[in-house]
């Protein structure tokens, strides 16, 4: 019987060229209105609401941000709820498996892109107040994968907020007097769209790595979800993969063009070692008879860094480790199995 191949588009150069030099014309819009009437003070102004998860009233905000939310919050025509359901159910009943692999395998994974890592490296937030703005993103991650929020409009109101957020730091880069625009445009559609595959396709490889059976049929879902989410957060619907062998082309295209040794993702790879090394103690000495390290013992943070850099190998390899300098430990599958108990984005 012959094996069905799905379809695939090609994604040359030439397409990815001109992507890496667009933003996100429609938010960016937005943040040059309020830049136009106040300058960087009302977008500094416009930032902190935006990264205020509690807040989404945009009554006293700007016009061009009350006309972006009345008309950028909708869902798209080519979303099929069900098939987000089902993508949403898949994330729930290994919620704690993905939680592990976005820590320790997606985030560092998105710092292999040289150029695109810079525009973290420059804003800084994610390297002075790592432990934060990954619980930020962490609430984010649940939020889009818990029906109920899709069901009050709160799914949709949270990704808009942060593709402002994406707009903002675009602005704030390309009049920093540092950006290069060898680099491309920041926040551009390119890396974008691998942004989208660390949340999806690299997630599943992730599970796959780990040994957690799916079909077919229910990463085919979970792609489609994270797909629709990522649509809402401004990504181009002709970047968004239509299956997994799509995913898997445009991942491999975008990694031969994009992955290299750069000191911002050294860097940024430091301060989520760091940041694990921060947080991680508090999850394990939290947990009671459940603190791998034991009831009365204490998780030290030299510990858990060893224990998340020997995590991140396990899922990048020698080669692509060793381009984010992460340190070279000794690793007993024991304590991987104790680690996994534990999220960088816990909920």
């Amino acid at each position: 019987m012959p094996t069905f191949i799905k379809p695939t588009r090609v994604f040359s150069d030439a397409i990815l060229d001109q992507y890496r030099q667009q933003g996100d014309p429609v938010a960016d819009a937005v943040i040059a209105s309020v830049v136009e009437i106040g300058g960087a003070a009302d977008l500094r102004s416009l930032m902190s609401w935006l990264g205020d998860t509690t807040d989404f009233s945009t009554a006293t905000l700007h016009p061009a941000v009350q006309d972006f939310f009345a008309s950028y919050t909708h869902v798209p025509d080519w979303a099929d709820s069900a098939t987000m359901n089902r993508g949403m159910r898949f994330f729930q009943k290994h919620a704690q498996q993905i939680g592990l692999i976005l820590g320790f395998f997606s985030l560092p994974y998105s710092y292999l892109g040289a150029k695109g890592a810079q525009v973290l490296w420059l804003t800084e937030r994610i390297k002075n107040d790592t432990v934060r703005r990954l619980r930020e993103t962490g609430e984010w991650v649940y939020a889009v994968n818990n029906p109920k929020e899709w069901s009050t409009g709160q799914a949709v109101s949270r990704t808009a907020k942060i593709r402002l957020i994406h707009a903002g730091a675009r602005w704030f880069s390309l009049h920093s007097g540092r950006w290069n625009m060898d680099w491309g445009y920041p926040v551009n559609q390119e890396d974008m769209a691998g942004t989208n595959l660390t949340f999806s396709y690299i997630v599943l490889l992730g599970l796959r790595k780990l040994g957690i059976p799916a079909s077919e049929q229910e990463e085919e879902d979970y792609l489609h979800h994270i797909n629709v989410v990522s649509y809402l957060n401004g990504v181009a619907k002709e970047l968004l993969p239509k299956n997994l062998r799509e995913a898997f082309v445009l991942h491999q295209a975008i990694l031969r063009r994009q992955f290299s040794p750069s000191e911002a993702g050294v860097g940024l790879t430091r301060a989520l070692l760091n940041a694990m090394a921060e947080a991680l103690p508090v999850q394990a000495n939290a947990a009671g008879d459940m603190n791998p390290f034991g009831p009365s013992r204490q998780a030290r943070p030299e510990t858990i860094r060893n224990l998340a850099a020997g995590e991140i190998r396990f899922f990048l390899g020698d080669k692509y480790a060793n381009w984010l300098g992460v340190p070279e430990v000794s690793f007993e599958k024991r304590m991987v199995d104790l680690l996994n108990r534990f999220s960088i984005f816990p909920r």
